[in-house]
């Protein structure tokens, strides 16, 4: 066990490592950021009726920012500051994993699932976060934005916090997360087909359910579930910085109110889980911040994502089909470990699991 200083020091080396190789990894023209009231191109998904998204005309500015006060700003301003989103630039070459202890460590008990990942991603820089590593790692990314440090402090289950700092990590360095007990199967490069240019891109999410049956309900928390155990994407997506927003906000409310000690892990699945994940995302396909909205004649939801057996792109998010992350569940239409579309497959064993249970046994 390392104390809290040598932690500091470790988390301190970690973020300088990844720093440095994420300019090694960008694009060799200039930086710049993308404004909020910037638009993305995207693909009508099939099944929706008349979505008619604008095109991108992207309106940039300096890199260099003005000192702000932001001690006025919303959470969402806050990081908004913080980490801008460009959609142009690349995808960063990391691999975030965390666990209770290093794989260093004798007894780290994911020795096989962590290493496919480093063996089908030699380039890229693959960290194991431990519970120790995490909240140093935090205070260093986060010191801007105190009401995210105290969010995750806050955050009563581990499970929580598990949640919250995939998001946070992929906001504020990007690359991919993936937990522990997941398999990699095929290179992140693989992931998007030649239809969907990587600069087109920011953040690329699979479905985890799409339970076609009557009592869906007494299953999912979703008639369409997008899942979490496994993401990418790009620093700054407007969807990681509108679900942090979303529990930092609901965690202080519950805070201040003394209602933090009540919850148990059947709240998990909506307070950081993958039904308020689901729920952001589609809130993002009919934000009229960043689509038409206006001009459609109806609005993105599951049905436009029922059903899909390739990949298929909305706005700036790639979304691929149940196979890709949830390969061999042997339901809802899901294909096999070897099926071409089958990317990672995860194992519910290094992770609380709401809901993956009952992908057994189902009729």
């Amino acid at each position: 066990m390392i104390n809290s200083r040598r932690a500091l020091i470790v988390a301190a080396l970690v973020l300088t490592v990844f720093f440095l190789i994420s300019i090694a990894h960008s694009s060799s023209d200039t930086p710049a950021e993308l404004l909020e009231s910037q638009k993305h191109h995207a693909q009508s998904p099939e099944g929706s009726v008349g979505y008619t998204p604008s095109h991108p005309h992207a309106q940039r500015q300096t890199v260099q920012k003005p000192m702000v006060d932001m001690s006025h700003m919303s959470v969402y301003d806050k990081l908004a500051y913080a980490y801008p989103y460009d959609v142009d630039t690349k995808f960063p070459a990391f691999i975030w994993q965390t666990w209770k202890r290093s794989a260093a460590d004798k007894d780290f008990e994911f020795r096989e699932q962590e290493a496919s990942w480093t063996q089908n991603h030699p380039t890229f820089v693959h960290e194991v976060i431990t519970d120790e590593l995490a909240p140093n790692l935090l205070r260093l990314l986060y010191a801007t934005v105190p009401e995210v440090l105290e969010t995750y402090h806050a955050l009563p289950l581990p499970v929580l916090k598990a949640d919250f700092f995939r998001y946070l990590v992929l906001y504020a360095r990007g690359g991919i997360y993936s937990d522990i007990d997941t398999v990699s199967l095929k290179s992140a490069l693989e992931w998007l087909p030649k239809s969907i240019p990587r600069e087109t891109v920011g953040l690329v999410i699979g479905v985890e359910a799409d339970p076609d049956r009557p009592d869906w309900a007494d299953w999912y928390s979703r008639r369409i579930q997008f899942c979490q155990w496994t993401i990418q994407s790009k620093p700054g997506h407007p969807v990681l910085r509108d679900i942090i927003t979303r529990i930092a906000n609901q965690t202080l409310t519950y805070k201040r109110e003394g209602r933090l000690s009540r919850l148990v892990s059947n709240d998990v699945v909506d307070f950081t889980g993958p039904a308020i994940w689901t729920d952001t995302i589609m809130d993002y396909f009919n934000d009229e911040r960043y689509f038409n909205v206006a001009k459609g004649k109806g609005s993105i939801d599951w049905r436009n994502f029922t059903g899909m057996t390739t990949s298929k792109r909305v706005g700036d998010v790639a979304v691929l089909p149940i196979t890709s992350f949830s390969p061999g569940v042997g339901q809802m239409g899901a294909g096999e470990v070897d099926d071409p579309m089958a990317f990672v497959q995860h194992g519910f064993e290094g992770t609380w699991k709401p809901e993956s249970e009952r992908h057994i046994g189902e009729t």
